[in-house]
Formats: C-alpha cells, sequence, structure tokens
C-alpha cells in the first residue's frame, strides 16, 4: 500500500521559513517524479513544485520560484519543499504527490497524494 506522509507544517510570520517533508512508503521515490501542490480554502489546488526523478531538474510555479526549493533524498525516501520568505499568501494545505509523467504540472498528471500538511502564515 503506497502511502505519502507530510508533515513540517505550522504556523510562521511572514518572512519566516517552513521545511515540509514527504515520507513515502510503498513507493520507492527514486522511480517517480515528485510535486508538491497547496490548496487554500475555497481555491482548487495549484501546483508548488516538481522534481525529476534524478532531481536534476525542477520546476516551479510562478509564485514561488526563488522562494521554495524541492529537493529529494533517495537514501530516505523522502521529498522535501524548504519554504523562505513565507507571505500570508502562502497559506495553505500542502500535499506531497508522485507521478510517472515528465515534468508534470498537473493534477491529473499525479498517480499518488498525502493527505496534506497545514501551513499557515501570519503578517
Amino acid at each position: 500500500q503506497v502511502q505519502l506522509v507530510e508533515s513540517g507544517g505550522g504556523l510562521v510570520q511572514a518572512g519566516g521559513s517552513l521545511t515540509l517533508s514527504c515520507a513515502a512508503s510503498g513507493l520507492t521515490v527514486s522511480r517517480y517524479n515528485m510535486g508538491w501542490f497547496r490548496q487554500a480554502p475555497g481555491k482548487e489546488r495549484e501546483f508548488v513544485a516538481s522534481v525529476t526523478l534524478s532531481g536534476a531538474l525542477t520546476n516551479y510555479a510562478d509564485s514561488v520560484k526563488g522562494r521554495f526549493t524541492i529537493s529529494r533524498d533517495h537514501a530516505k525516501n523522502n521529498v522535501y519543499l524548504q519554504m523562505n520568505s513565507l507571505k500570508p499568501e502562502d497559506t495553505a494545505v500542502y500535499y506531497c504527490a508522485a507521478s510517472r509523467n515528465y515534468r508534470p504540472t498537473q493534477t491529473d498528471q499525479f498517480e499518488y497524494w498525502g493527505q496534506g500538511t497545514q501551513v499557515t502564515v501570519s503578517s
């Protein structure tokens, strides 16, 4: 059974930083392109970042480019999202996802999803 479990969310002041982790079980992350999405209340789930199998290529939403960094650790079977210079508009539930598609950015391109972790940025 595949499980993706996010952690690291919480409450942070604007300008602060958080690192989200995604621990995979029943799935080898080195065989998947991995991504992060977020969903704010009343809004659709939106793409945040993705990384290819090797980790060589990353892709970011314009809204987080230069502030967020996605990375992967194959030895730990984990994926991370380092978030710096956080803004109140980054407040959302953040989801980890796995895809066999190359450089995916759409929700329907991802096969497996975690349950999400809440990130709240106060002004």
